[in-house]
């Protein structure tokens, strides 16, 4: 296994959920992998597809041959920049058309992409470069006194045709994942729905309700944590949820944690070198049962 990447952070991540990137940087360095860092990268283009398709396309391309310069390929955090790399380099890799057409904007600035690099969410790259073995191997801690739900998010997996990964209907990466921790991960209703964060900017009471929505039936099901692996997912859950107790009235007390974080605390960790002081929902009473050990 090459254990060489660069790492490809987004936008949101440095500025917003600074304990993703953190948590992230010490579960990889324990497992070997060396993370370039990529200081040129722009904005993976996602959010401009709306506005220019085109330009969206320039911009991620433009990512994916700084990495083809350095020959190595990519890791990600966010899953909707993930999402955009893969699917930019599928569509140009078999379009020579709108390949040539790329490479014409790129050409002022002395940059010719050629689809030789291939980009990987940090969830997958676990699961598929490292492995649950290896994974495993690093565990002194196992969690085997927590119960936790996982919230795989929308992008992490769709659209299908292009990522290719696991089954966005019946997913099982994030899972098998966290059970390699030795946590429980419980199964809950609605569990593939989303978090809300895309309807925050045209109507957050329906953003909300589908955040308390699944707050409840992960309640419900007796998890004491709820494990991300999307940055906007996390910050939908983590930086609203006691808003959300206060808007229906209800009490959740449920910790929500990148999954990083996770494996990092059964790799003895501590919770400071994993950013778990910057979550806003207290995690205190999870930490002392990993600590205690106690179910």
């Amino acid at each position: 296994m090459e254990n060489k990447y660069l790492i490809f952070l987004g936008c949101a991540v440095p500025y917003r959920v600074a304990s993703y990137e953190i948590s992230s940087r010490k579960i990889l360095q324990k497992l070997g992998i060396k993370l370039i860092e990529m200081p040129e990268f722009n904005c993976c283009g996602l959010p401009l597809d709306m506005i220019s398709h085109e330009s969206m396309l320039t911009l991620s391309a433009r990512n994916l041959v700084i990495a083809e310069q350095a020959g190595l390929n990519i890791i990600t955090l966010c899953p909707g920049c993930a999402g955009t790399l893969k699917k930019v380099n599928k569509v140009l890799k078999e379009n020579r058309t709108l390949k040539d057409k790329i490479n014409n904007n790129l050409k002022e600035t002395g940059l010719n992409f050629k689809a030789s690099v291939e980009t990987k969410h940090i969830t997958q790259f676990l699961i598929e470069d490292v492995g649950v073995k290896k994974i495993e191997e690093t565990i002194i801690n196992p969690l085997s006194s927590l119960k936790v739900a996982e919230h795989i998010g929308c992008h992490l997996l769709r659209p299908k045709h292009f990522i290719d990964f696991d089954d966005p209907e019946d997913p099982k990466v994030l899972k098998t994942l966290i059970e390699a921790t030795g946590a429980e991960c419980l199964d809950y209703m609605n569990e593939t729905e989303c978090c809300g964060a895309p309807s925050v900017g045209v109507n957050d009471k329906v953003a909300l309700k589908l955040a308390h929505d699944k707050f409840k039936n992960v309640k419900i099901a007796g998890a004491q944590a709820l494990i991300t692996s999307c940055p906007f997912c996390h910050v939908m859950f983590d930086t609203n949820e006691l808003r959300i107790e206060r808007v229906f009235s209800e009490k959740y007390g449920i910790p929500v944690l990148h999954y990083p974080q996770l494996l990092g605390l059964a790799m003895g960790i501590t919770p400071e070198e994993l950013g778990f002081k910057d979550l806003r929902v207290d995690a205190s009473k999870i930490l002392t049962q990993v600590i205690q050990g106690v179910k």
